[in-house]
């Protein structure tokens, strides 16, 4: 998903290295960053469940039982790797929880189609922005949350049963095409307020003079790309963001 951010649009940085965990506020960074993504695969577990509640086939709730499987692998993962940072995962994760609780508290699918929806569009953008973050940690790190975001077989198959619905119903383009923009909105709108209300993440976003983080201008651009990401999904829907 996050392949669908342009490289060229962004701004090269000196790496970060393993001995960076050594700096206090860097390794909070790190911390915060894999809590709240170790949260949201956790969530994105039970999201996962509940869409397989909804899916109108055995053949689609075994697909999303073994997706299910897979996000809970990634969120044991990530919780092992803060342990290895010395950090307590459910502390991690504790502080992300508002903001990701209201997004899918908001953001209720009613039916099987809504619930793709929110894994197109709406998981989309959240893990756009993990990879966003991705690019300031440490290269264990990196490669871990590498490997998170581009198992993105949900995503995958959300898209894939969007496309024959839609050929099927030409109907359920409007919808769909009015659900996404809700739920991005909101996404982007959670995404911004996890960032803006955790100084370890933003210290670790934000360029403290070294040179290896983003100023406030590309702060900005960050989210325009995402947001630009999300338009190019829903045209290759054939529906409008």
């Amino acid at each position: 998903m996050a392949d669908d951010l342009n490289p060229s649009e962004t701004v090269e940085r000196p790496a970060r290295s393993a001995q960076d965990l050594d700096d206090p506020t860097f390794r909070a960074g790190v911390v915060s960053l894999l809590g709240m993504l170790a949260y949201g695969e956790l969530v994105s577990f039970f999201t996962v469940v509940a869409d397989a509640d909804r899916a109108p086939s055995t053949v689609k709730k075994v697909r999303l039982t073994e997706v299910a499987i897979r996000e809970f692998e990634h969120h044991k993962l990530l919780a092992a790797r803060l342990e290895e940072l010395g950090a307590k995962p459910h502390e991690a994760m504790a502080r992300f929880r508002p903001a990701l609780d209201e997004w899918h508290r908001r953001c209720q699918p009613t039916d099987w189609y809504e619930g793709l929806m929110k894994v197109y569009a709406g998981s989309s953008i959240a893990s756009d922005f993990y990879a966003e973050c991705g690019r300031f940690v440490d290269p264990q790190t990196r490669a871990l949350v590498e490997q998170v975001l581009d198992d993105a077989d949900h995503y995958a198959y959300a898209k894939q049963e969007l496309e024959a619905a839609i050929v099927r119903d030409p109907k359920l383009a409007a919808r769909m095409a009015l659900w996404g923009r809700r739920i991005v909105g909101e996404a982007l709108s959670q995404a911004q307020r996890a960032a803006a209300d955790n100084d370890e993440l933003t210290a670790l976003l934000v360029d403290d003079g070294s040179g290896r983080g983003l100023d406030l201008a590309e702060v900005m651009h960050l989210f325009t790309r995402i947001t630009e990401a999300h338009t190019k999904r829903m045209e290759a829907l054939g529906l409008s963001a």
